[in-house]
C-alpha cells in the first residue's frame, strides 16, 4: 500500500511552541520549618519514648549523623501535632506568594513527598485544596523517598521547558514525626512484652527516629529570569533508578522477609499494628554497602560523558546526604567517578535543619540562595540520593 501524502497543514501555535524548547529559571524559593528547633537533648521528650525506656541507640546515631537541631510538627508542651505534611507544603507555597508570585500565574503545581497524609487522593490535589487562591491548574503528585522532591522539580521544569506553562511550582514536604512518635509503637511493644522483659523496637525503625525530621520547600520555575535578583538557570535534571538491580532498602507500609517484600494489604490488620508495618524502616547494612556506588559512582559514569562534567567547572556542590557519616564517603565516590569536587565548595545545612527527606534539597537551596556569596555564571551541582530501592538525582544550575 502506498504511503499517504505528507501532512502540509501549518503547525498550530501550540504545536509550534512545543517544538521550541524554552530556557528554565528557578526564580523564587521558599522553605517552611515548623515550630522552634529541637536540640538533641529534647528529641526524645518531643517524640516520646517507644516503650518505657529511653532508646539505647540514640546517642550513637546522633554522634554519627552530626545533626544538632531539627524541627518537628509537634507542640513540645502537649505533644499534639501542629501540621500535616499537606499543611507544611501549603505553607511553603505561601512563602512563594509572599515573595511576589501571583497566584493566578501558577498554572502547574507538582508535589512530592515520601509519606503523604493519606493513601488517596494524591498529595498534589490535597495541597491545592489548601490554596484556594490558586485557580484551577495542572496538578501532579510524585511518589518515592528523597528523589520524590526532585521528580516534582523535573515535572515543573518540563512543564516550562516545553512551553506549555510560563510558570510552574514544585513543592516537597515531610512530616516524618507523625509516624515516629513513641505511641505509634505501643502495640508492638505490648505484644513483645509477652515474650521479653525488656521489649524494644527493631534497630531498623529506631535508627530512623533519630535521623528524620519535618519541613517543606517550594520553588517557582519560569521561562524568564527575574530582573535585578539572583536566579538559577536549570541546565538539566537527571534521575536514575537502579531498582532493576537492587532490593528494597528504605520503606514503610510493608515488610521485608527472606528477600521478598510484602505490602500492608497482604497482612491482617492486627499484625500490622503488632509489627508496626506503617513505621519507616531501613536496612542499614544494605544502605552502607551500596549507597555510594549506586547514587554517586554509577550515575556519574553516565553523566560525565553525556554532559562533559568537569570538577573544575563546578563552583558549588549542594549534596543532600542523610548523615554526616556519609560526607567523606560521598567525597570518595566523587573522586572514584572522576569528579573530585573539593569539600570547600560544598554547601549543606544538615547540622541545623536536619534530614527532611524529599524537602531537603529545597531547604538547602533556599538557604544557599539567601546566604551564599554566589556570583553570576557560577555552576551549582546538586546531588540527591535515595535508598528506597536505590535511586539518584543530579541537577546542574547556573547563577544568573
Amino acid at each position: 500500500m502506498p504511503c499517504p501524502p505528507a501532512d502540509t497543514t501549518p503547525l498550530t501555535t501550540r504545536e509550534h511552541n512545543l517544538t521550541a524548547l524554552s530556557d528554565v529559571y528557578l526564580t523564587h524559593i521558599a522553605a517552611f520549618l515548623p515550630n522552634d528547633p529541637v536540640d538533641n537533648e529534647q528529641m526524645e521528650a518531643v517524640l516520646g519514648m517507644a516503650g518505657d525506656l529511653p532508646s539505647r541507640v540514640k546517642k550513637m546515631i546522633l554522634r554519627s549523623n552530626g545533626i544538632r537541631s531539627r524541627h518537628y510538627a509537634i507542640d513540645p508542651l502537649n505533644r499534639a501535632a501542629t501540621h500535616t505534611s499537606t499543611e507544611l507544603a501549603a505553607e511553603a507555597v505561601r512563602g512563594l506568594l509572599a515573595q511576589g508570585i501571583a497566584p493566578a500565574d501558577i498554572t502547574s503545581l507538582a508535589c512530592g513527598t515520601s509519606y503523604p497524609d493519606q493513601i488517596m487522593p494524591g498529595q498534589g490535589v490535597m495541597v491545592h485544596g489548601l490554596l484556594p487562591e490558586i485557580p484551577p491548574c495542572e496538578v501532579v503528585t510524585t511518589a518515592g523517598v528523597c528523589v520524590a522532591g526532585m521528580a516534582a522539580m523535573k515535572q515543573a521544569e518540563r512543564a516550562v521547558r516545553t512551553g506549555e506553562h510560563h510558570l510552574a511550582v514544585a513543592v516537597a514536604s515531610e512530616a516524618a514525626s507523625a509516624v515516629m512518635r513513641g505511641e505509634n509503637f505501643r502495640s508492638e511493644i505490648d505484644h513483645q512484652k509477652l515474650a521479653t522483659a525488656k521489649p524494644e523496637i527493631g534497630f531498623e525503625k529506631d535508627f530512623l527516629r533519630w535521623m528524620l525530621s519535618d519541613g517543606a520547600g517550594a520553588a517557582a520555575l519560569s521561562n524568564r529570569p527575574l530582573s535585578g535578583s539572583l536566579n538559577f538557570k536549570i541546565h538539566w535534571i537527571e534521575l536514575f533508578s537502579y531498582a532493576n538491580e537492587m532490593p528494597v532498602c528504605m520503606y514503610a507500609g510493608g515488610e521485608v522477609a527472606d528477600g521478598s517484600f510484602t505490602g500492608w494489604k497482604g497482612v491482617p490488620p492486627e499484625e500490622r499494628e503488632q509489627r508496626s508495618l506503617m513505621a519507616i524502616k531501613q536496612d542499614v547494612k544494605l544502605l552502607n554497602e551500596h549507597i555510594i556506588h549506586y547514587t554517586v559512582e554509577k550515575p556519574l559514569a553516565a553523566l560525565i560523558p553525556k554532559h562533559g562534567l568537569r570538577a573544575e567547572d563546578i563552583d558549588w556542590f549542594l549534596p543532600h546526604y542523610s548523615s554526616g557519616f556519609f560526607r567523606d564517603k560521598v567525597a570518595a565516590g566523587l573522586e572514584n567517578a572522576g569528579l573530585p569536587i573539593a569539600q570547600e565548595k560544598w554547601f549543606t545545612n544538615l547540622h541545623e535543619k536536619g534530614n527532611t527527606g524529599s524537602a531537603s534539597i529545597y531547604i538547602i537551596l533556599e538557604e544557599f540562595m539567601r546566604r551564599a556569596n554566589v556570583q553570576a555564571g557560577q555552576k551549582i551541582l546538586c546531588y540527591i540520593p535515595e535508598s528506597g530501592r536505590f535511586s539518584s538525582c543530579f541537577m546542574l544550575l547556573e547563577a544568573v
